[in-house]
């Protein structure tokens, strides 16, 4: 890498030596930007950013890609881009909470849990009302539906 980085460092002591977390941020911003409050800023800012690939990763399938293609993987981002998005503005807005929950969720694993649950109930009730076409669906694969 060519050009200046600013490094901050931030630790739990007044030594290295001493310190049990130590962490980093560098940036390549110009030194009179990254000031003590940006500095501050920007890295509470990248908590949420951590939020999300924990979530995407352990709710939403992000990281059982079976992809190796770049298109592919693309897609599948965007899938999960989607989903999360989807279900985040429900969430906020408690639009699954009115409609498939008797009471407020308050975790974006509730929300989640409370869409799975009205993907379930919509699809029960489509499959009951068309089983054979299901059926010819699973027959195309060679799968008998019984």
């Amino acid at each position: 890498m060519s050009g200046k980085r600013t490094v901050a460092i931030v630790m739990n002591a007044k030594t290295v030596s001493s310190a049990t977390e130590i962490d980093y941020l560098i940036t390549n911003a110009p030194i009179e930007k990254a000031t003590a409050l940006w500095i501050v800023t920007t890295y509470s800012q990248r908590n949420w950013v951590e939020v999300f690939y924990r979530t995407v990763k352990g709710w939403l399938g992000l990281k059982e890609c079976q992809v190796r293609g770049k298109k592919s993987i693309e897609r599948h981002w965007i899938l999960v881009f989607c989903a999360y998005t989807f279900i985040l503005w429900h969430w906020l807005t408690g639009g699954l909470a009115r409609q498939w929950a008797s009471r407020p969720l308050k975790t974006f694993v509730e929300a989640l849990e409370a869409f799975r649950t009205a993907v379930s109930y919509r699809f029960m009730r489509w499959l009951g009302n068309n089983v054979d076409v299901f059926a010819a669906h699973k027959a195309s694969f060679g799968l008998i539906w019984a």
